[in-house]
């Protein structure tokens, strides 16, 4: 597995800066965000020297881009939301090719009108699946549009919010364009160490052969997200069953701080170099 990082976890604004820090701290990939670039995250436009600055920084540092970060509310209550969402999507598939990647991330979304990682109660609507799919089938036109992937991920918050619903979607899509994001701390709140190894079992079990990419971030005892290493998730357990599954792409780290990031790439290299040796 390549070991990444968020790019948007350093605080430098420029492609060679950002992915200069991300190769100094020890890390070969990156899932980049337009705001590395001074630009909103999900921008109206991008000019094309902003798009080359970014395969031209992957190139000078040895960072690769393993993703591009691509998420909007897909099932917000006002409508508009998101049609200006799945228009922004297009502008950052359409750069896809020329930054040196094939996945962009996406946000299955939540009714929440504030927040799209927050839960609300008519995620589990059918009137929010309906949404949701007609909303996918748009992006997954995009991505054939320009060759590229699109990268679900089953979150608490989302309307997919677990492994099963993950699956449910990918079988009524039935698109190769869709692929899986898979994070630990995603797949519980509050939970003993049987429940977390269960339930990430269970997720690896059901989305294998879709999983594009890993993520790598904790969550302390109560709930609360904390940086890989520092929480309860079982990070051994969860990269063996991966390696076990066939996965061997990107594994990037988010949800720390800039100053964590060099104690977590080694925590994070030390598991990878244990279960490579099993």
């Amino acid at each position: 597995m390549q070991l990444g990082i968020f790019a948007k976890t350093f605080i430098a604004t420029g492609a060679v800066p950002v992915l200069r820090a991300v190769a100094d701290t020890g890390y070969t990939a990156a899932q980049f965000n337009m705001a590395c670039l001074g630009l909103p995250s999900m921008p109206d436009n991008i000019e094309p020297d902003a798009v080359r600055s970014v395969a031209m920084a992957s190139g000078e540092t040895g960072v690769s881009i393993a993703a591009v970060s691509g998420t909007y509310n897909m099932i917000h209550p006002d409508r508009s939301v998101r049609v200006s969402g799945l228009a922004r999507l297009e502008v950052l598939a359409a750069s896809c090719a020329d930054m040196g990647t094939r996945l962009i991330t996406l946000c299955t979304g939540t009714r929440d009108a504030q927040d799209q990682w927050r839960w609300h109660a008519d995620n589990a609507s059918e009137a929010a699946w309906s949404d949701l799919r007609t909303e996918m089938e748009a992006a997954v036109a995009i991505a054939e549009r320009f060759d590229i992937e699109l990268g679900i991920e089953p979150e608490l918050a989302n309307v997919v919010s677990s492994a099963r619903a993950a699956r449910r979607l990918l079988d009524e899509m039935n698109s190769t364009r869709l692929r899986i994001v898979l994070d630990p701390a995603n797949l519980f709140e509050v939970a003993d160490s049987a429940q977390r190894h269960r339930l990430i079992d269970e997720a690896v079990d059901l989305l294998a052969a879709e999983i594009g990419m890993a993520h790598a971030k904790d969550r302390h005892a109560d709930g609360s997200f904390a940086a890989a290493g520092q929480g309860v998730v079982d990070f051994p357990h969860f990269i063996s069953r991966l390696r076990a599954a066939g996965f061997d792409g990107p594994l990037i780290t988010h949800g720390l701080a800039e100053a964590e990031a060099p104690g977590v790439g080694a925590f994070l290299r030390g598991v990878l170099e244990e279960s490579g040796k099993a």
